[in-house]
């Protein structure tokens, strides 16, 4: 670099001029001839990127096919996160009403098939049963007393029959005196006036005989256990104890209580009243519902993986139990189709039903209501027919 020159301070108005000598620069240092300058180091650049954009370009074929042959070989699982755990769940009730006289679980315990949940003050219904008992007793004796009347009915039958025999013998006798003069018209229609009541009479004990073997079913010696009255009485019977056995509630199945602070002793429960919530804890599945473009080749016992959200690293295995007939909207209050010239097309998702394997002892508990995501192993890839839109 050139020296710098000698600079003279311009003099102020009325100063005498003053010629300063400024100092030599030290001049800049040249590089050595070893070292790049900036014009290589950027050449070398250039060169290294036009390598790197060569490589790439080079490496272009090679990354679509890969890529095309992941995509035609992929496509095997149909995935969603529309799923969640299901578990058999029932609101605990009984259809007769009453007291709650005890509670005999707590909250989240768990309980077996038949043991014993809470009970109902069973006094008015023990009161019924009797009454029902003392009933079918009384029923029992009625249908003795109509057989003894039946025998009794059937001899007044078989004495009217003789007295009737006796005033045809009397009638007849008369009517050959009186044609001799023996007898007098008077005694004649007599004769005949006690025959025909007498027959009447009869007719009556027998029409009252047939009415008794009409209530005893048409059989005078049915057994007292098979008559229909006694049969009746009976019915009330099964009635009045299933309604005392009703006011202790069982569980229908294994499971788990929940909400039981909901009733206490001395809470009147009408009947069907849900006191509170039995849930299945050994019997879960997952209900899923994906998009009806996804069901394309989804089918019953295919293999499923399943993760919760709740356990990230934890997997389920199951299979595709069930796929319902109808998309979800079809049961929905007010289904989505609209037929006017604003239509617009929404795909649809259809319930699937998914059953794993819940018992295992090692894995965490499924919960009803967690939320899941399957994994659908279809075994149907897309191939290059679908990577064409064909």
């Amino acid at each position: 670099m050139a020296e710098r020159a000698l600079k003279s301070v311009a003099p102020e108005r009325g100063e005498a001029p003053d010629v300063r000598e400024i100092p030599t620069a030290i001049p800049a240092s040249r590089p050595s001839d070893g070292a790049p300058t900036p014009a290589k180091r950027k050449a070398r650049t250039l060169d290294r990127r036009g390598g790197v954009r060569w490589g790439l370009f080079a490496l272009l074929p090679l990354v679509l096919v890969i890529g095309v042959y992941w995509y035609a070989t992929g496509g095997k699982v149909m995935s969603t996160d529309d799923a969640y755990v299901d578990t058999q769940k029932v609101g605990i009730s009984t259809d007769v009403a009453g007291i709650v006289q005890a509670v005999n679980v707590t909250d989240n315990e768990r309980v077996n098939a038949g043991q014993v949940l809470y009970r109902l003050d069973p006094r008015q219904y023990q009161i019924a049963l009797d009454n029902a008992k003392a009933n079918l007793a009384q029923t029992a004796l009625n249908i003795d007393a109509m057989k003894q009347d039946y025998k009794r009915m059937l001899s007044d039958v078989a004495a009217q029959q003789a007295q009737v025999i006796l005033d045809q013998t009397n009638y007849a006798r008369d009517a050959v005196l009186l044609h001799s003069g023996t007898v007098s018209q008077a005694i004649y229609d007599q004769a005949q006036s006690t025959l025909d009541t007498d027959k009447n009479k009869l007719e009556s004990l027998r029409q009252q005989a047939q009415v008794q073997l009409a209530r005893l079913d048409g059989n005078a010696d049915i057994p007292a256990t098979q008559h229909p009255q006694y049969l009746q009485a009976q019915a009330q019977v099964d009635e009045a104890q299933r309604q005392l056995d009703h006011t202790v509630i069982v569980a229908p199945f294994a499971g788990r209580v929940t909400d039981v602070s909901a009733i206490a002793p001395g809470k009147y429960l009408a009947a069907s009243t849900t006191a509170f919530y039995l849930v299945d804890t050994d019997h879960a599945w997952i209900e899923a519902n994906p998009k009806e473009t996804e069901l394309t080749y989804v089918r019953p016992g295919q293999q499923v993986t399943v993760t919760v959200d709740a356990y990230p690293d934890v997997t389920w295995h199951g299979t595709v139990e069930s796929i319902s007939p109808a998309a979800a909207q079809e049961f929905s209050l007010l289904p989505a189709q609209n037929t006017s010239g604003n239509w617009v097309k929404v795909v649809q998702r259809v319930p699937m039903r998914v059953r794993v394997d819940a018992t295992e002892q090692n894995k965490p508990p499924l919960r009803a209501g967690m939320s899941a995501v399957i994994d659908v192993d279809t075994g149907h890839a897309r191939g290059l027919p679908h990577l064409f839109g064909r």
